[in-house]
């Protein structure tokens, strides 16, 4: 049985133990902790799931993370995540956000490591192979459906610090393209003011 530690919204502790596995009471949160592992020569690594977990099995995901156990605050947290699922061992863990869902509270870092990059441990039951991938494919990696959407959402605020949010803000002006494929071949002026406001110009006007 795993024991959680039970939070209010901000953050503080509530003196209530939770279970793994059994319904949160409304107004409780758990606590997670998520690392992005990034090489100093630049590459990004990814960890592939299981297959055999009922969510998302064989995703890759970005990179590691879990629940913190009873007594564990989100630097320890992230310590036994990371070195669980990578066999990274790293003091170097710099918190670059958070996110509250509706039951848990997730705590976002970044690790900077000169690792041997083939040393990179599974942990049975959770992970099945890895990849280091350069910073250009983890930008189309962050943009495709590969990536976890829940996951994207909340590194959002990190991807766009970093600049990633102009290739995220492409990417959905793609999906917006399509939605609107058949307002724009009927010339609707409605489709028109909307795809204006996105930057779209899918129309000829002869009267400009």
């Amino acid at each position: 049985m795993e024991i959680w530690d039970g939070y209010l919204k901000d953050g503080t502790l509530a003196n209530y133990d939770l279970v793994r596995g059994e319904p949160i009471p409304n107004g409780m949160y758990h606590l997670a902790s998520e690392i992005l592992v990034k090489h100093i020569d630049g590459d990004y690594l990814l960890m592939k799931r299981d297959t055999r977990k009922s969510n998302y099995g064989g995703y890759y995901e970005a990179t590691a993370g879990g629940s913190a156990l009873k007594g564990e605050d989100k630097i320890s947290c992230a310590k036994r995540e990371l070195l669980e699922e990578t066999g990274i061992s790293s003091n170097n863990l710099q918190e670059i956000g958070h996110y509250t869902s509706h039951d848990t509270i997730y705590y976002n870092f970044l690790c900077v490591t000169d690792c041997d990059k083939s040393s990179i441990t599974l942990q049975k039951g959770e992970t099945i192979s890895y990849k280091w991938i350069s910073e250009s494919d983890f930008i189309a990696f962050v943009n495709s459906n590969e990536m976890i959407d829940i996951q994207r959402m909340r590194y959002r605020n990190f991807f766009i610090k970093i600049g990633l949010h102009k290739v995220i803000n492409s990417n959905l002006l793609s999906k917006f393209k399509g939605a609107f494929f058949r307002l724009c071949s009927a010339n609707s002026k409605y489709a028109k003011l909307l795809l204006k406001q996105l930057g779209v110009n899918c129309f000829t006007d002869a009267s400009k």
